[in-house]
């Protein structure tokens, strides 16, 4: 299998139960409902020792985001903030990253809670997630003054 450098690669999908993305949750950690993550099969042997991974970082792209809007509002109030600043799903580059609770892994399919994504959204990569590497426990987003994520 060869892969251009530079190109991104689409390694799977991701079924979950939100048909439209006004049903998703602003943030997977949020919800606890099962989704499910289908690997394609070219890409089964990079899945090797995953199921020993609690919890996964999941990246994604938001298909359905509006890739024009370049500011936006959070759940959290009604001030405007560059989407550089946000969680959006609307940006110029629909990425997203998702840390969800690995339920059992099934060949190429990964049960999962915690999921934010839409059913049908292009999986683009997997990786471990680590309490002692991802987790910066004071770190801030200024304008969330409230903290309520």
């Amino acid at each position: 299998m060869e892969i251009p450098n530079g190109q991104l690669v689409q390694i799977g999908v991701i079924h979950s139960p939100y048909k439209d993305k006004s049903e998703a949750p602003f943030q997977g950690r949020f919800k606890q409902d099962t989704s499910t993550i289908e690997v394609f099969e070219e890409y089964e042997s990079a899945l090797k020792d995953v199921e020993t991974c609690s919890h996964l970082m999941i990246l994604y792209w938001q298909d359905k985001g509006d890739r024009k809007k370049l500011q936006a509002k959070t759940p959290w109030g009604e001030e405007i903030h560059g989407v550089f600043a946000t969680r959006s799903p609307n940006r110029p580059n629909p990425v997203a990253v998702c840390v969800v609770d690995l339920q059992k892994r099934d060949g190429r399919l990964l049960t999962v809670n915690s999921m934010d994504a839409v059913d049908g959204s292009p999986l683009i990569d997997i990786k471990p997630y680590s309490a002692k590497v991802d987790c910066i426990p004071d770190a801030v987003v200024g304008w969330n003054k409230e903290e309520k994520f």
